[in-house]
């Protein structure tokens, strides 16, 4: 009688257990078609890699900013996004959006900054937009949570082609390279889009194709106190600014020129003018080859400078770059490259370094102080920065021929960097541990899910 009750009692709940398992995997079926049929997606990547420098102490790879920690391992971004793509057509009306959440080291070059610690122009502190700064993990100097995109994005059957319009806080258009890892052939970044572009905007973005080869773009962006830059939600949303662009695509698609800038006044505080403007020509030599050539140059009117040149001076400062880059496949799952580029910093206003340190500055009971390092350690100056990458893309796991579907898409991208700089007008300048060169060996992964 006792082993009939045991018995009774297994069969029990083994049925109570086959009948769960089984509704919530019919729960999930009708989920995952759910989002299909909706096309609603979820996915993300995890980006994470190792820079060795040997000419760097202080653990950090000067202004050299995203893999800028020197010989230690960083996870740069585990990015997660919840996408619902919109479908252009010319006919009816569609609708999605985007949201994307970010842990990492990369955080914090990421977050909607664009209200700073101290109003760029008369010095005076500033109250801080609530977006995405200060979520968590300040305590490990270099991790966070960065919230880059969330928008609404509407389809709009207007004229021939439709407009496509973004309404929240959403990447800017502007420039060659981007934040997100997998949208960027090396590890590091250029000069020219670390400290001469937007990283994101808030407010509206409206796309328009006129035809098969042009297509324009406009925007009107606030919350930012550098003239609708990297904007939030909360604050300085009195001060809008524009963002308008232009872009020509060949008929064969092999060449391409996209011309964009923004313009806006800099803060609420200040009706200085702040702007910049990039080119960007692309050209596929053949189906192997892609050339870019990239430009920047931008200007912020009545800032308050500080540095190793001026000390307390109002001056118009100005900034601009030069950038080629030259990608060629070899086979398949096997592609190489190489970057070089010009940047000067004329008035030693955009490229601190450590950039991280000078990032994380906040107020802390009515003195600046940095999570991530003695702010009494950053410097910058007039400067010439130059630097030469080269590297290679390789899908390890197809090559192999490994039949884990998890890491069929796995990117190991060993890269070799060398930097360099030049005072501009100035005294000599040595923010690579007191050298005016260094030279980065990295080697990091990308995998996208």
């Amino acid at each position: 009688m006792k082993y009939s009750k045991w018995s009774l009692f297994v069969i029990t709940v083994s049925s109570i257990f086959f009948f769960v398992t089984h509704s919530i995997t019919l729960h999930a079926s009708n989920l995952v078609n759910f989002a299909k049929e909706n096309r609603v997606g979820f996915g993300g990547w995890v980006n994470s890699g190792v820079t060795f420098n040997p000419s760097q102490t202080n653990g950090f790879n000067g202004p050299v900013a995203f893999a800028d920690q020197a010989n230690r391992f960083q996870l740069n971004q585990l990015n997660l996004f919840l996408q619902r793509s919109v479908i252009s057509e010319t006919n009816k009306w569609d609708f999605g959006g985007r949201f994307d959440f970010l842990f990492g080291t990369d955080a914090v070059f990421t977050q909607a900054f664009g209200v700073p610690t101290f109003d760029v122009n008369s010095g005076e502190p500033l109250n801080r937009n609530n977006w995405d700064l200060h979520i968590c993990c300040s305590s490990t100097r270099t991790y966070g949570i960065a919230l880059p995109q969330a928008y609404l994005e509407a389809h709009i059957p207007i004229g021939e082609n439709g407009i496509n319009l973004k309404m929240g806080h959403f990447y800017s258009p502007t420039g060659f390279e981007t934040v997100p890892a997998p949208d960027n052939f090396f590890y590091t970044r250029a000069y020219s889009f670390n400290a001469g572009e937007p990283f994101t905007h808030t407010g509206l973005q409206a796309n328009y194709a006129i035809n098969k080869n042009w297509s324009v773009l406009g925007s009107a962006v606030t919350g930012s106190a550098t003239g609708g830059w990297d904007g939030g939600w909360d604050k300085q949303l009195g001060n809008w600014g524009g963002v308008t662009g232009i872009t020509w695509t060949s008929d064969n698609h092999a060449t391409s020129l996209n011309v964009t800038g923004t313009y806006g006044e800099t803060s609420t505080q200040s009706s200085e003018s702040w702007g910049m403007y990039n080119i960007v020509l692309q050209h596929r030599i053949n189906p192997k080859t892609l050339f870019v050539l990239h430009h920047v140059h931008g200007f912020a009117d009545g800032v308050l400078l500080n540095n190793l040149k001026y000390s307390n001076v109002v001056k118009d400062a100005q900034w601009f770059g030069f950038v080629t880059h030259l990608y060629y496949d070899l086979t398949a799952n096997l592609s190489v490259g190489a970057r070089g580029e010009w940047f000067r910093d004329r008035d030693g206003f955009r490229n601190p370094s450590p950039f991280r340190i000078a990032a994380a500055t906040n107020l802390v009971n009515g003195a600046p102080m940095s999570y991530a390092g003695n702010i009494s350690n950053v410097t910058i100056t007039p400067a010439d920065y130059y630097s030469v990458t080269a590297g290679m893309n390789w899908k390890a796991a197809k090559t192999l021929n490994l039949r884990w579907d998890s890491i069929r898409k796995l990117n190991i991208r060993p890269n070799i960097r060398y930097d360099r700089v030049d005072a501009y007008h100035t005294a000599a300048y040595r923010p690579f541990a007191g050298n005016k060169d260094q030279i980065l060996f990295s080697l990091d992964f990308i995998l996208p899910f």
